[in-house]
């Protein structure tokens, strides 16, 4: 009773540890790190052309088909919904994975898993739905920080399980299963919010438009309300709504895409992203085609808590570096682009899964820290609600640009490419990346070179006892 008080009096304390626990336990997945030696392996039985080139692609275009729909019916529902509707996706999917078989069966696997992806969005707006603006620093950084508690829990509780219990991939789908559905039983007692970004901003209770009912005009009134007309204009005023949402987020987006600065910084993160998703999505092919999982004990699960504490690492680190980034940012793009399509070729060459996972770490760790300095540049000029419009558009040009190379480089329709010729195309994206990039860096430092020598013979006229 006193813990429920203390609650209440602190309200933004209550959904905040209800979507951490939510956050925390559909994270917490220790079969993933393992997830095609499971494919692979007796209990399904699938060859690695069929995961590369006919089921791992479902997951891309679902995503991509899926992520528009969702991005607006998220906001229109208020969230909770969509939360509730990606907790029972993944139950969904981890029942697919345990009991399903055949290729059909794990092609729709994957499409649910591209609904798990495609409503990620409700969990990260939903909490500042609910809470002061004054608390979003602070929930911002638990409910982030909690994904990659659980993810890297599970890597490090999947290894151990693996390598010195000798727990079948199966049992760990289990654990998996047991996991999401805690976090599913989570979202169904989170508080409903009253407010949206778009298209809930005013609280309950005021008319949709905007305007509340005058009540003096209310009792003057002696004609009963007839519930159908009400009703029926109710849907054409949010039907109305809907459609002037829809107008002032593409007038916004305008605005956002008018600065050169953020057009740039959102052209990285659409091109790295594609480019990360698709590494991500098929490197574990390429490590069981260096050293397959039944030839010896593999330590997927422990390469991926590491990266994913260093890719912490590196995020946290950007908070302490001083650096003008409206100069150098460009610079910093085109190098550490360079770092990763150089880890990429690491990785396709090399014949020894160390150096392989070693490449993996350095790739995910350059990611890391050039998407968190991306996201701090484009939210450091955006409102809340221009950067959540902004995140999703860039999103959704980053898994047009994916569904494009799925299609032509790995989809058995395209070229089919084999694993190793597919990772040379991904580190030969990233240099041609880093390539735009270097040319866009010299032209931003010769204008910045030249704009302050301008304004150092300005100073000089103005006060010429100024040295240049």
């Amino acid at each position: 009773m006193g813990l429920c008080a203390r609650l209440g009096n602190d309200s933004w304390k209550y959904p905040t540890i209800l979507l951490c626990i939510y956050g925390f336990f559909t994270y917490m997945r220790p079969s993933e790190p393992f997830l095609t030696p499971y494919l692979t392996g007796p209990v399904h039985n699938l060859t690695l052309e069929q995961v590369t080139n006919f089921v791992f692609p479902v997951w891309t275009y679902s995503y991509l088909a899926i992520l528009f729909p969702v991005f607006l019916l998220t906001d229109y529902l208020r969230y909770k919904p969509v939360i509730i509707l990606q907790g029972l996706s993944y139950i969904i999917c981890w029942v697919l994975l345990l009991f399903a078989r055949g290729v059909p069966a794990m092609q729709g696997l994957e499409f649910m898993y591209g609904v798990v992806t495609a409503t990620e969005i409700a969990y990260f707006s939903y909490i500042y739905s609910v809470v002061d603006t004054e608390h979003y620093q602070k929930v911002t950084s638990y409910c982030r920080s909690i994904t990659l508690v659980g993810y890297t829990i599970a890597s490090v509780l999947g290894q151990l399980l693996v390598s010195f219990a000798g727990v079948s991939y199966f049992y760990l789908n289990v654990i998996s299963l047991i996991s999401v559905f805690i976090g599913f039983v989570s979202s169904l007692v989170l508080p409903m919010p009253n407010k949206s970004m778009f298209f809930h901003k005013k609280m309950m209770g005021e008319a949709v438009d905007g305007s509340s009912e005058d009540p003096k005009v209310a009792s003057n009134n002696p004609e009963v309300p007839n519930a159908e007309s009400e009703a029926e204009a109710s849907n054409k005023t949010s039907g109305l709504n809907f459609f002037k949402v829809l107008w002032l987020l593409c007038k916004d987006l305008k605005n956002c895409y008018s600065s050169m600065q953020l057009l740039y910084w959102s052209l990285w993160w659409a091109l790295a992203t594609a480019g990360y998703n698709q590494v991500i999505n098929y490197v574990q092919i390429l490590w069981e085609h260096v050293e397959p999982a039944q030839n010896s004990t593999i330590y997927n699960g422990g390469v991926e808590a590491i990266s994913t504490f260093l890719g912490a690492l590196t995020s946290f680190s950007v908070g302490y570096v001083k650096v003008n980034w409206e100069s150098s940012g460009e610079l910093a793009l085109a190098i550490f682009s360079a770092v990763s399509a150089g880890s990429l070729f690491l990785m396709d060459y090399s014949i020894n899964i160390w150096m392989c996972y070693a490449g993996y770490l350095i790739f995910k760790s350059s990611y890391m820290l050039l998407i968190t300095i991306a996201t701090f540049q484009i939210a450091v000029n955006l409102s809340m609600e221009r950067y959540a419009l902004m995140f999703g558009m860039n999103t959704f040009v980053a898994l047009a640009l994916q569904t494009i190379m799925t299609i032509i480089v790995v989809d058995g329709r395209g070229l089919g490419l084999d694993i190793i010729t597919q990772f040379l195309v991904y580190g030969s994206y990233f240099a041609v990346i880093a390539g735009i990039f270097f040319i866009r860096s010299l032209y931003v430092l010769i204008t910045y070179h030249k704009k302050k020598q301008k304004q150092n013979l300005q100073e000089q006229e103005i006060n010429p006892e100024t040295p240049l």
